[in-house]
């Protein structure tokens, strides 16, 4: 939650009055319960979207996702109408495994960012991985970026905000 690439993204959409949700995962931080190999996690982003929707009347809601959260959130894009797409930074589809790949799937407009240099979430597969969805589709490479963004954080999250504004 606190991490440089999600603390960007959050601060940039912050920064321009729009009304964010960041969390962990549990077992992340200080969050309460045991990692569960996505099953639990699932439920987690899921509970976290029908807060916003029961509880704070929000009408559209944009995901965006990085690493395993990137997996777990984007995975949850079929969860409700009123989500209107979502980005994925470094999602790491072959740690993950299809499931999280076809969860993600949709008509709606995503964007995948992944750095040239990332080996966690392999850059050489990304392009296997982006041919699997529907469009409408986007991506955005930064070049020199490993997994951890360090450095080029900023310049993820500002390509994830004009990926939101573009689909709002």
């Amino acid at each position: 939650m606190h991490n440089n690439v999600v603390s960007a993204v959050f601060s940039i959409f912050m920064s321009n009055d729009i009304s964010c949700l960041r969390f962990n995962l549990r077992a992340v931080g200080r969050s309460t319960g045991s990692h569960s190999s996505g099953r639990g996690e699932l439920s987690d982003a899921k509970a976290c979207i029908d807060f916003l929707l029961n509880n704070k009347q929000v009408e559209k809601i944009f995901i965006c996702g990085y690493s395993y959260g990137a997996a777990i959130g984007c995975s949850t894009v079929s969860h409700s109408e009123k989500i209107i797409g979502y980005a994925s930074i470094s999602f790491p589809w072959d740690f993950m495994g299809i499931k999280y790949k076809k969860l993600s799937q949709t008509d709606k407009p995503k964007l995948f960012i992944q750095g040239d240099r990332d080996d966690v979430a392999s850059f050489n597969n990304f392009q296997d991985h982006f041919e699997f969805y529907n469009n409408p589709k986007a991506f955005k490479i930064i070049e020199g970026a490993d997994h951890f963004y360090w450095g080029y954080d900023t310049q993820a999250a500002e390509e994830v905000f004009k990926f939101y504004q573009s689909i709002i």
